[in-house]
């Protein structure tokens, strides 16, 4: 097996530094399930105030912190709308349906990510046709494929949403990358919504962990429901220190992954054979299939970990080049030159 030595398959592969393993071993616990975890309560109230929400709950992973917020919000036999290729609806086994009974509702992206709002609401199903299941919530992904959402189509969309009673959640695995792009308090971008998951092993750099913020009483019962989803966690407060240890050092420095990820764009767009998109920490790489096999073996021998076989438009294949806080801009300049000699 080859070993990788530059690795931008995904920002869930970091690896948490000395001091987040410092702030870990030292980290004062409890048994989380009978609510005395004392850095347990301090991450769950220091990231629901640092996004203006009264209340948060810690999670193993996004997956699961996805699923609680739909189950929270939504009955069985309940509806919820959802982007054609969210993370909530078509990256996480169909939990909701096959877990929660729910009924996802999914509709097409636009070219910059976002869902027409006319289509949002030609979606929206009110409890007076027997026929369909009663839509409940509207779920929103920020960033989504590394694009950052508008704030006035979000705004849109939620107004909307409320205009029809329905609630609103945010799969914000990426959303301080979002904040740090945009330059935005990432309170202004979690208002509009009930829910917001907020994962901390991506690119803040934790080996575990989300949390999910939002109203009190939704979040009271995410918090059940974990339980019964076997999240029950006992002294936890070893991982929750190092996410409390990522909010206060790996926040800001997100920039540096958006820097990263416009210079290896740049470099690769200078290769008339591929094709390049960049936001945030994620460059979508298009080649054609011919050659995308060939490229990715060479990349995996070289010692770079890529993941590929995403699909395109018209038969191109897709790379996703993530960078984070493991990948510096040496090692950019390094996957350029390879890109090059290959190439050439």
């Amino acid at each position: 097996m080859t070993t990788i030595r530059d690795d931008f398959r995904s920002d869930t592969v970091t690896r948490p530094s000395p001091g987040m393993r410092a702030a870990m071993a030292n980290a004062e616990v409890g048994d989380d399930v009978f609510g005395d975890d004392p850095t347990v309560m301090k991450l769950e109230r220091t990231l629901a105030e640092r996004l203006g929400k009264p209340a948060g709950v810690f999670m193993t992973s996004g997956t699961q912190s996805n699923l609680l917020a739909l189950l929270a919000h939504c009955g069985r036999g309940e509806g919820y709308i959802a982007g054609m290729d969210a993370h909530c609806y078509s990256h996480e086994q169909g939990g909701a349906a096959w877990i929660g009974s729910l009924q996802p509702q999914p509709i097409p992206h636009q070219a910059d990510g976002t869902l027409a709002v006319e289509d949002i609401a030609a979606a929206i199903h009110g409890g007076d046709d027997p026929h369909v299941a009663e839509t409940r919530l509207l779920a929103i992904e920020n960033t989504f494929g590394g694009r950052v959402m508008p704030q006035s189509w979000i705004a849109e969309a939620t107004t909307l949403a409320r205009a029809h009673g329905l609630s609103t959640h945010l799969d914000g695995a990426r959303v301080f990358n979002a904040a740090v792009a945009g330059n935005l308090d990432v309170a202004q971008i979690a208002r509009p919504f009930d829910t917001v998951s907020v994962c901390l092993s991506k690119g803040l750099g934790t080996p575990v962990g989300t949390v999910l913020v939002g109203e009190k009483e939704l979040i009271a019962k995410a918090r059940r429901l974990r339980k019964a989803v076997g999240g029950g966690l006992r002294q936890v407060g070893i991982l929750a220190a190092a996410g409390l240890y990522a909010l206060e050092h790996n926040v800001e420095r997100l920039a540096d992954d958006h820097a990263n990820a416009r210079r290896l764009a740049e470099g690769f767009a200078r290769i008339p054979a591929l094709s390049v998109e960049s936001a945030t920490n994620i460059v979508w790489v298009r080649i054609t299939p011919d050659r995308a096999r060939a490229f990715t073996d060479f990349l995996a021998a070289e010692g770079f970990g890529v993941t590929g076989g995403y699909p395109g438009a018209s038969g191109v294949s897709r790379q996703r080049w993530v960078t984070h806080l493991d990948v510096d801009a040496a090692a950019v300049e390094r996957a350029i030159a390879a890109a090059e000699r290959f190439f050439a």
